[in-house]
């Protein structure tokens, strides 16, 4: 009869129980990469004992480096930054900036809160009227936006340009992919539009919006449809180059296997051309969904319509002393929704997309 080591069973479990904790943190791993966290894998794998020495060169290069790197970032931008003069006094270094961002925050709180208090003045008024048989009065709020009002204000309006680009650009691009007829179509207008500037295409959008879009009381303002309708202009073209390239480059043999079990071309679409092509379709709405965002501010900034590049205008247009350094609050804003829109869709592609690494 043979007997089992104790030790033997319990550095069995302990080794099991390792295992499996390294294949959550792998799996896990997958998601750190879309949310641009990556430096969390090795501090995860070092805690758990999984070669110190070389985790600790991953948190280095992953974590490390690019903390030195803004540090150093952030310490050239305060030392040269007072040694710049403009006509709004030397350029804020980042302690003003930083300062002028909670400026920003309590503008919002306070705005905030007048506005609540102007809605509960507007309730009791009603309140009154119909208690004494009247109909009620509705008044709206003509306070200015707060700051986080304009970040949604384009925040939406580039999505919606962007969903508008993403309804035209992919059945365009699977037609000029599957087709050589229509790819010679297409390509000669894609050749001619896609290196206009948003700033041709927004007078041109504006007086056609303003001649064809008269209700006043639409589902959307005016100013929203021009910013939105440039935006999917200049915007859509990434999405339909990367389609019709990644349609005409799927495998042969899978094209020669849809025609012998003779699928028709909605099947064919949909099991077959969308999920080969969908790598390089999500390539080009990360392309589209960046440039829409570049062009937006532009857009704003030109029309003077509500979102953030209406706030950088006026903000130059004031040329207080603080200006300058709210511009900055606002490039730094810009730069990091944008980053996480780009998160946004890289996620999406990890869902969608048959690996993480396209």
């Amino acid at each position: 009869m043979t007997t089992v080591d104790p030790n033997f069973s319990e550095h069995a479990d302990r080794e099991a129980r390792r295992a499996r904790l390294f294949t959550r943190i792998n799996a896990a791993d997958k998601w750190f990469q879309v949310l641009g966290l990556s430096w969390i894998t090795p501090v995860l794998k070092a805690a758990a004992g999984d070669n110190p020495a070389a985790q600790a060169k991953e948190i280095w290069r992953l974590l490390a480096v690019p903390l030195l790197a803004i540090c150093a970032f952030l310490v050239m931008w305060g030392t040269l930054a007072p040694k710049i003069e403009t006509s709004l006094g030397a350029v804020p270094g980042p302690q003003q900036v930083w300062t002028e961002a909670l400026n920003l925050h309590k503008d919002a709180q306070a705005k905030a809160e007048s506005k609540a208090e102007f809605e509960a003045k507007v309730a009791q008024l009603n309140e009154r009227l119909v208690a004494q048989g009247k109909e009620p009065k509705q008044r709206a709020y003509t306070g200015a936006p707060t700051y986080y009002q304009q970040i949604w204000t384009s925040i939406q309006t580039v999505f919606f340009g962007f969903l508008i680009a993403t309804a035209i650009a992919v059945p365009l691009g699977i037609a000029a992919g599957l087709s050589p007829t229509a790819n010679a179509a297409l390509n000669p207008l894609i050749q001619i539009f896609k290196p206009v500037s948003p700033l041709a295409w927004l007078p041109i959008v504006t007086m056609i919006v303003s001649a064809l879009y008269v209700t006043q009381d639409g589902w959307f303002a005016k100013s929203f449809l021009i910013s939105a309708i440039t935006v999917t202009l200049c915007s859509l073209w990434p999405t339909l180059i990367n389609t019709s390239l990644g349609v005409a480059s799927i495998d042969k043999d899978l094209v020669n296997v849809s025609k012998v079990l003779k699928m028709n071309t909605w099947t064919k679409i949909t099991k077959l051309v969308l999920p080969s092509a969908l790598p390089l379709i999500f390539t080009g709405l990360r392309l589209s969904l960046g440039v829409g965002w570049m062009v937006l501010i532009a857009a704003e900034m030109l029309a003077q319509n509500p979102g953030l590049g209406k706030f950088v205008w006026d903000e130059f247009q004031n040329g207080s002393s603080s200006s300058l350094a709210k511009i900055m609050v606002a490039v730094f804003t810009i730069g990091i929704i944008g980053f996480l829109l780009d998160r946004v869709m890289y996620a999406l592609q990890s869902l969608f997309t048959f690996t993480n690494n396209r």
